[in-house]
């Protein structure tokens, strides 16, 4: 008895993932729950384990192939010793799909033109994903696997399929077929010359999903950035006095992202907009708050989700934030971790950003951006000091926030920061 090993659910808005690689080999034993195969997704990485316990009979998707939810990974034989039963299972199916176009061959060379022409009149299909051994011989050969009539189970191609395809000499790939085959690699671009001084690395997942959703973000929403400083002195004199202390108390370091997110909550609070979405025809006001922190990784810009961040104490919210953040660059951050924020904060000044236009996180309505800290000349009381200043940048979508609401929430997160004090009394 066979049991397939198939792409799980995703999560929330992701339908496709790409097989990152395989842990296992065909023919080799694997345990129930056994890790199997690693697929990428646009916002994590993900194990698929085993369903069963046996050999790992057959790949369907190889390394770097595009797989939908539910769709088909391969095959575990139940209860198989490792290689000497995985291939017997191959070889007979082997020898039926060989033996089946060597009869057409031999009895004469017309009914190759009329196994041809089976597929024509059924026109192009669907190609199903191509196991390793069957892509290999479909692109060796230079076929156009929508051209070959598929046989196998789910509408497969099988190897005997394409091996007849190749007696038959028909379903030779046009000029445009590789295109078909390989959208991603071939587009509409046109041709590139090598050169020895470039290298040339496919895109994870992820930074194609980076590209597309910051892309969208600008296509969709009417996008606007408005600009405020603030003057960090009273959190900063807060941190330099307590953080001993709060530290030996709490375990963990009193930083800057919990006063902003605890400024940016009490600014929501008043201006619910801001925490909304656009859906449809139809504003969607959130009553929770769950805060998007942009994290920077190897892999690119991930942007983990600190849940109910009203509820949570400073100690809370650095001790959230300090996990996220360890997972993210561990690559363990799971699919939960990453969906549902009503609002994001990032914080470019960690890179010595001094000032810049953050981007939707599609479908929040706002984002804000945090700055390098800059001691600058200001004018205090009638006196010039210098002061330890951070421009703030909060970027919107004007079809739900008006520029009123937008600057208003802007100038409550300077209040909170400038007098930590109202944080405590809640003004």
């Amino acid at each position: 008895m066979a049991t397939e090993i198939k792409v799980p659910v995703l999560g929330e808005s992701v339908s496709e993932a790409t097989v990152a690689r395989w842990m296992k080999a065909v023919g080799d034993a694997v345990g129930l729950d056994e890790p199997l195969v690693e697929l990428e997704t646009d916002k994590v990485t993900l194990e698929v384990n085993a369903p069963a316990a046996g050999t790992l009979q057959e790949i369907v998707a190889d390394v770097d192939a595009t797989v939908g939810v539910d769709a088909l990974l391969g095959v575990i034989a139940e209860g198989a010793a490792p290689a000497k039963k995985a291939e017997p299972a191959a070889k007979p199916a082997e020898a039926k799909a060989e033996a089946a176009p060597a009869p057409a061959a031999k009895e004469a060379p017309k009914p190759a033109p009329a196994a041809a022409a089976a597929p024509a009149a059924a026109g192009t299909h669907e190609v199903k994903t191509l196991s390793p051994a069957v892509r290999k011989l479909v692109e060796d050969n230079n076929l156009d696997p929508a051209k070959i009539k598929p046989t196998g189970k789910d509408g497969r191609l099988v190897k005997g399929d394409v091996l007849a395809a190749i007696e038959a000499g028909t379903a030779k790939a046009s000029a445009s077929a590789p295109a078909g085959a390989a959208p991603a690699a071939a587009g509409p671009l046109p041709p590139r010359a090598d050169d020895p001084r470039e290298e040339r690395v496919k895109m994870t997942r992820l930074r194609q999903s980076i590209a597309r959703r910051l892309k969208e973000a600008q296509n969709t929403a009417a996008m606007l950035t408005t600009f405020n400083e603030v003057d960090m002195g009273a959190v900063m004199g807060l941190r330099s006095e307590y953080k001993d202390a709060f530290e030996k108390k709490h375990g963990v370091k009193l930083g800057f992202m919990s006063f902003f997110v605890k400024a940016c909550v009490a600014a929501l609070k008043e201006l619910p907009a801001v925490n909304a979405e656009i859906y449809g025809d139809e504003l969607i006001y959130k009553n929770y708050y769950d805060i998007g922190v942009a994290v920077g990784t190897p892999q690119g810009l991930v942007v983990p989700v600190l849940r109910d961040a009203d509820d949570l104490s400073f100690a809370g919210v650095e001790q959230g934030i300090g996990d996220l953040g360890r997972k993210a660059r561990d690559g363990k951050l799971t699919m939960k971790d990453m969906t549902g924020g009503t609002f994001t904060i990032t914080n470019g000044g960690v890179y010595g950003s001094l000032m810049s236009t953050p981007i939707l996180n599609p479908p929040q309505s706002g984002i804000l951006g945090m700055h390098k800290i800059q001691d600058r000349p200001m004018v205090v009381n009638g006196k010039v000091e210098i002061r330890p200043m951070m421009y703030l940048a909060m970027s919107y979508d004007h079809r739900i926030i008006d520029g009123r609401e937008a600057v208003t929430f802007l100038v409550r997160v300077k209040d909170a920061l400038e007098d930590p004090r109202r944080l405590l009394i809640d003004m």
